[in-house]
């Protein structure tokens, strides 16, 4: 078993506890979740040199749906946040990136309901989703 975990896991390990403290009343959590975002599409874009890098795409994502739940009707995207943040943290399972992987320009294949069930099917993977998508 791997017990060393990558930057990645731990950036999102850290905005578990700062969601569920803002969900728990403290705005502050939510303020904290956001900057420590920030950080990471920082990092992330220095380190891969492009907006469309598929890490950085899957931050600023991040980022815009904590933005958006700020406005008082969609404030129930942060328990989406919460549990899509556990999963990765837990299993590996990113619906986000998922999602972002059936992007026209993240995807080399038509869309289809195949691709669709198997993007959202196929096991976790080491590294991202658009590396690990198994051949149709």
């Amino acid at each position: 078993m791997k017990l060393t975990k990558d930057i990645s896991w731990w950036y999102w390990a850290a905005t578990v506890p700062l969601l569920a403290i803002g969900l728990a009343g403290y705005a502050p959590g939510f303020i904290a979740a956001a900057a420590l975002t920030a950080v990471q599409i920082v990092h992330f874009y220095s380190r891969e040199k492009q907006l469309l890098a598929f890490p950085v795409q899957v931050r600023i994502a991040y980022l815009g749906l904590l933005l958006l739940a700020q406005w008082p009707p969609l404030y129930w995207v942060y328990w989406l946040q919460l549990f899509g943040t556990t999963a990765m943290v837990l299993f590996s399972y990113c619906l986000l990136a998922r999602v972002l992987s059936l992007m026209p320009w993240n995807r080399s294949e038509p869309f289809s309901f195949k691709l669709l069930i198997r993007t959202f099917i196929s096991a976790p993977v080491q590294g991202n989703i658009l590396q690990g998508m198994p051949a149709e």
